[in-house]
């Protein structure tokens, strides 16, 4: 610990806070935070909601002054984090929220700042408890403990992390920019070579593309518990756009797979999410055969002698294919493209030859553009990880 600085409790450091009860002002309007104002990109509370208090839900009970500092304890880890700007003042917030407000000698972007070091938010992720909406108290938060320099101290380390943090913000967007840009590219040329058809392209419905043996289904099982070292079985979050995520991966009985043989996966079929999630094709590697689907994903059993898989993936893909079948799927609560349907969506394809030229193309574009999204990931998880340095920096006295 440096020379000068203290170890103290969150709690000690902060000022009790108000609570209020709308709905005794039932005329009376007021600007409600809710758990999702706060953004967790920006940390700045990017929208509220202008309510009468007879209209106040149950959660709206937290008073918040200017230059209070909210934190979410409902999924902590997610840090939605933010001051409370002047316009805000005197405005209320969700229970859902922990109100910091520092007492006289604390500068309150130093409290802020502290809220994103790894220890505090170490903390947060081992203290909070439930499945579904995990969650800490407002005790647990007043319980971390925080190094206190002395305020002039704390005013310098403010603004170099308010400096620094600025350039990071800047640089951080443009190197997200630059990722969105490159896979807006490569979605762009995609959408040209379906589009801009030369003579030779056939329209048929996809069903007359697979194999005369096999269907295109989807698959029947509904996932349960999980049987370690059991059959693959590929869900929505595994078969993405263009790709096939293994991470995560459910495995099912054998005994079970075999049920439903007519979904086990030979290698060479086009996968499409027909529930759910939807918009994610890939192609099943040879290395997947014996796998199966969960009900969620359509397996469709091309004949190779007349569309090449990856061909058949690059136009599913593609935003006419995906227009198309937005415009054909149903649900309100659990939205899904029927199977009947799915078999007719229309498919234009060229002779072999000309698909092999398109597959060779994109293939040699959409690694161009992985390469480019990779080295755009790098620095992004760079830029995070000096964030995280100058707050251990910060939080220690080396900065």
């Amino acid at each position: 610990m440096k020379k000068g600085w203290q170890t103290k409790m969150l709690g000690e450091v902060l000022e009790k806070t108000e609570t209020v009860n709308p709905l005794q002002s039932p005329n009376t309007e007021f600007d409600y935070i809710d758990v999702s104002s706060v953004s967790n990109t920006t940390f700045e509370i990017e929208e509220t909601q202008r309510l009468k208090g007879k209209d106040a839900p149950s959660r709206a009970r937290k008073l918040v002054r200017t230059n209070d500092i909210i934190f979410a304890t409902i999924r902590p880890t997610l840090q939605r984090i933010a001051v409370v700007p002047e316009h805000l003042d005197k405005q209320v917030c969700s229970t859902g929220y922990f109100v910091l407000r520092p007492k006289q000698g604390i500068d309150h972007r130093f409290i802020f700042y502290s809220l994103f070091t790894e220890d505090f938010i170490g903390q947060m992720e081992s203290l909070q408890k439930g499945a579904s909406y995990p969650a800490v108290t407002d005790g647990d938060v007043r319980a971390q403990e925080i190094p206190v320099p002395p305020l002039a101290e704390q005013q310098r380390i403010v603004g170099l992390l308010d400096e620094a943090f600025e350039g990071l913000a800047t640089a951080k967007a443009n190197a997200q920019k630059n990722l969105q840009n490159a896979r807006a590219l490569f979605e762009s040329h995609l959408q040209s070579v379906f589009t801009q058809r030369g003579p030779g392209w056939v329209e048929k419905p996809l069903a007359e593309l697979c194999d005369s043996s096999r269907v295109i289904t989807y698959g029947v099982i509904k996932l349960g518990d999980e049987t370690p070292n059991g059959v693959p079985c590929l869900r929505t979050s595994n078969v993405r756009w263009l790709h096939i995520e293994t991470d995560g991966m459910k495995r099912i009985s054998p005994k079970l797979s075999a049920e439903y043989s007519r979904t086990i996966l030979k290698g060479g079929e086009v996968l499409v999410n027909v529930r759910g999630t939807l918009g994610g094709v890939a192609v099943a590697s040879p290395e997947m055969a014996g796998w199966n689907v969960s009900r969620e994903v359509a397996v469709v059993p091309i004949n190779s002698s007349r569309v090449n898989p990856a061909f058949l993936s690059y136009l599913i893909g593609s935003g006419t294919s995906q227009h198309w079948l937005g415009g054909v799927k149903k649900g309100a609560a659990y939205i899904g493209i029927n199977i009947e349907d799915l078999r007719l969506l229309p498919v234009n394809v060229p002779k072999m030859e000309r698909q092999l030229e398109v597959v060779e193309h994109l293939d040699s574009l959409q690694e161009e553009t992985q390469r480019l999204a990779r080295l755009y990931e790098q620095k992004l998880a760079a830029l995070e990880a000096l964030k995280k340095s100058l707050l251990h920096q910060a939080f220690t006295g080396a900065l």
